[in-house]
């Protein structure tokens, strides 16, 4: 039987990705929804190659379109929240959760509550409701597989392995751009700059939580809660050729690591074919002509985003959604040229400060706080530009 997948977040990079590979094998997949939150062409088009049944258009003006660019198919067009809750809950077996930002928060509880299996590319919906999201995939007997290059490491590293076992976690970072960049040189980096990733094809936003190294920090929260493991035993070494995804140490000292070629589809399949594999495209690694791996200690001096958000993790409550909200404001005051690029983590840390915050009984709480840290940090940006 072929699978029976819905992707949401499908005209993004990792919807792309996932789309190519569901496309190299039409044997295995049968494509049940794709959403999109703009983008009516490339939604439209990916809808008519893989046949879908559902595309869902987020923003609810352009559903008229969306409907144009479909007709004469055999896919229904819809728009909005609850369109975008269908896609997620509905008679797919796996749903690809790639809406980035907060966004993707409701869509994704909502596939989980349906008991699906879903895989996570959207790792703010795990920072800021990550106990709530476990919590209901236990109660409701859902399967939640990693995306992220790091996760999905780890979790192929623990194949057969007991938690009880495992004495750290070890998750590598690039290093971003700035790398070997002082702070002096940081302080005048342009977007450009900043969303020049030396390894990985990324969106604006993630490219730039990659140069303060947020996403890492973003992701040692996410794997606390993927893999149930407190922060001291979570570590994050620099590795700037991005060959070794992530590493598990063991107690008895053995260290497993994955390794890989800087491409999204090796993660991505693993999921899709999981607990199998599949084949990909990807290039093949060359260790000979590689010939070197190198590691070291990230300097939390020049980027300050990863200490914060160990802090945040290790405070608990609403702390991860406050520093995700006034990131995410953050880094979009920075790509309008409205701050400068060390200018994002203080922001962040003002906020972490000044906005009060309380462990969420519920998604519409995580929302809420959210909301309200969004409001709070726009204008701290407008004050700090006056």
């Amino acid at each position: 039987m072929k699978k029976r997948i819905s992707i949401l977040g499908a005209t993004g990079s990792i919807g792309r990705s996932t789309l190519d590979l569901v496309e190299r094998s039409p044997e295995r997949f049968e494509v049940v929804a794709l959403t999109a939150q703009k983008n009516v062409k490339a939604l439209a088009d990916a809808a008519r190659r893989t046949d879908a049944k559902l595309a869902v258009i987020a923003e609810g003006s352009l559903l008229q379109d969306l409907r144009d660019s479909l007709d004469g198919s055999d896919c229904r067009a819809e728009a909005g929240p609850d369109a975008l809750i269908e896609a997620a809950a509905g008679d797919a077996d796996f749903v690809m959760a790639a809406i980035v930002g907060c966004a993707g928060l409701m869509p994704t509880m909502a596939a989980i509550e349906a008991g699906k299996t879903v895989a996570l590319a959207n790792k703010e919906a795990l920072v800021t409701a990550g106990s709530l999201m476990t919590d209901a995939a236990k109660r409701n007997g859902a399967t939640l597989l990693p995306v992220d290059s790091e996760h999905n490491a780890i979790f192929q590293c623990l194949a057969g392995s007991r938690l009880s076992d495992v004495a750290r976690l070890v998750l590598t970072a690039s290093g971003g751009p700035f790398l070997g960049l002082s702070v002096e040189q940081m302080r005048v980096a342009t977007p450009q700059q900043a969303v020049a990733h030396p390894r990985w094809s990324m969106g604006a936003k993630i490219s730039v939580d990659s140069a303060t190294l947020m996403n890492k920090g973003l992701e040692l929260i996410e794997a606390h809660h993927l893999f149930g493991l407190p922060s001291e035993r979570i570590d994050v070494v620099v590795h700037p050729q991005s060959v070794v995804h992530s590493l598990v140490e063991f107690v008895d000292g053995s260290l497993l690591a994955q390794l890989g070629s800087a491409d999204m589809r090796i993660p991505i399949a693993y999921t899709l074919a999981w607990p199998e594999r599949m084949e990909t495209p990807a290039q093949r690694l060359s260790l000979a002509e590689i010939g070197r791996l190198d590691f070291e200690a990230p300097d939390l001096t020049r980027f300050p985003s990863l200490r914060l958000a160990r802090e945040a993790l290790e405070a608990g409550g609403g702390e991860a959604i406050v520093l995700n909200a006034a990131n995410e404001i953050a880094v979009e005051a920075f790509l309008r040229g409205t701050i400068g690029f060390c200018d994002i983590a203080a922001l962040v840390d003002e906020a972490l400060g000044r906005i009060p915050s309380r462990a969420p009984g519920s998604v519409e709480e995580v929302v809420a706080i959210d909301r309200e840290t969004r409001e709070r940090a726009s204008l701290m940006v407008s004050e700090s530009c006056c």
